[in-house]
């Protein structure tokens, strides 16, 4: 990995293309240093001292890098895109329409990143909205009494709401502009910033709370856990298939042998997203409900708010299983595959082609989905152990969904440098 970032700066149109990533993601920084207007950054600060990290909104705040506690004008982060461009991969599959510009290749795609972009403006206002209500009316910080904002008039209400927006918009160019001129995916590039800003203080708070003794076992415990990472993330079953040969006017075609790759881990890390968010809604109802004597918030309260207790890691483990099925099957169309197949000549060896394909893609896409599905509930699980077992906060830098954007997006990143390296260093046949 740091064999192909230096062999990258001593490209330069690769340099510069770093140097433009590193510029953004610096920018991206400085505005989530940036308080809202009309927020009173000493209380703010008071407040985020005194409080217990995780809760209700860490997965939010663990997106924003810390900026959503914080009150900046980068307080939303990256998550009302990503909660877009999920319910817009759902959609997809529901809606004819969405179905049909999703085959219509790159003009269909265009249109869809269009409805991306306006579903996330419509969300970060609702977020925006929210959040701001809660920090006027004094539960954005539980257990704080400090007045967040200087007013708590409609004005600077309406103010921060826009501002806030607004910045969900910048960081949506922001991310574009990586895309096109730098190198990488330009929104996962700037999730792994806010991911990777608060590692080294959820490090340090664990040396701090526990002593260098526990320190030590949780870097070599994280070390382990990364290289598993890596090793699953890079996992893969590729099924062989075999193109006969045609004859297209004067030219034959095919005749050719190829794979088609099935990770280990299908789907990413939205289902531990999908899991979070749905167990985040009986902890916000008890939030609105704190003085409610009713016994279903009471249980709620008890078993389905912290994260230490084994009934919610049961459930969010379950969560995670159920919702990695869930994905795989909406994102991975075995029927459409095995057609693509059968109208281009294409066929597994010892399959018949149509639909004994159809059932053998099924079969594999069940049994390789088990495993994926395990290791991102036991992977998501870590941070929880590590808060019942050291009293950590529940953004443990090593596990769960921090780990999961870090690897994940660290390699991919690297394998364009490398693909790119490729393309510059080929000296083809002739010298």
């Amino acid at each position: 990995m740091l064999g192909a970032f230096a062999n990258a700066f001593r490209t330069p149109d690769l340099r510069r293309k770093l140097l433009f990533v590193l510029l953004i993601i610096t920018i991206f920084r400085l505005g989530s240093q940036v308080p809202t207007p009309g927020v009173n950054v000493a209380n703010v600060q008071a407040c985020i001292d005194q409080l217990e990290e995780g809760g209700l909104y860490s997965l939010i705040n663990l997106f924003s890098g810390g900026a959503l506690l914080q009150l900046t004008i980068f307080a939303l982060g990256i998550m009302p895109y990503i909660t877009a461009s999920i319910i817009l991969q759902l959609l997809v599959v529901v809606i004819p329409r969405l179905e049909a510009l999703k085959k219509e290749g790159q003009a269909g795609q265009t249109k869809i990143t269009q409805y991306t972009r306006y579903l996330t403006l419509g969300l970060a206002v609702l977020q925006a909205t929210g959040i701001v209500a809660l920090a006027r009316n004094g539960a954005l910080l539980q257990g704080c009494t400090r007045d967040l904002l200087h007013d708590n008039g409609t004005a600077t209400f309406l103010v921060m709401v826009v501002t806030m927006t607004a910045g969900t918009a910048v960081i949506m160019w922001l991310g574009e502009l990586i895309t096109d001129r730098g190198i990488g995916n330009g929104m996962s590039i700037l999730i792994f910033t806010q991911v990777v800003a608060t590692f080294p203080a959820s490090l340090w708070s664990v040396q701090t709370s526990q002593g260098w003794l526990t320190f030590s076992i949780v870097m070599v415990v994280g070390l382990i856990l990364v290289a598993g990472v890596i090793f699953i993330e890079q996992a893969q079953r590729r099924i062989p298939v075999q193109y006969a040969r045609r004859m297209v006017g004067r030219k034959m075609f095919g005749g050719n042998s190829t794979y088609i790759p099935l990770k280990v881990n299908q789907a990413g890390i939205i289902p531990v997203i999908f899991a979070s968010s749905l167990l985040y809604l009986p902890a916000m109802a008890v939030q609105f409900n704190p003085e409610s004597q009713n016994p279903v918030l009471d249980f709620i309260g008890t078993y389905l708010v912290g994260g230490d207790h084994p009934l919610y890691m049961a459930t969010y483990f379950a969560l995670i299983i159920f919702f990695t099925y869930f994905y795989v099957s909406i994102t991975f169309n075995p029927v459409e595959v095995a057609d693509n197949m059968k109208k281009y000549g294409g066929f597994i060896p010892g399959i018949r082609a149509g639909k004994p394909t159809e059932d053998y893609l099924s079969y594999v896409l069940s049994r390789i989905t088990f495993p994926g599905a395990l290791y991102l509930g036991l992977i998501s699980l870590v941070p929880l152990i590590a808060f019942a077992a050291i009293q950590a906060n529940q953004n443990f830098p090593f596990g769960g969904t921090s780990i999961l954007i870090m690897v994940g997006v660290a390699l991919d990143t690297v394998k364009q440098i490398e693909s790119q390296l490729q393309q510059r260093n080929y000296e083809g046949f002739l010298k």
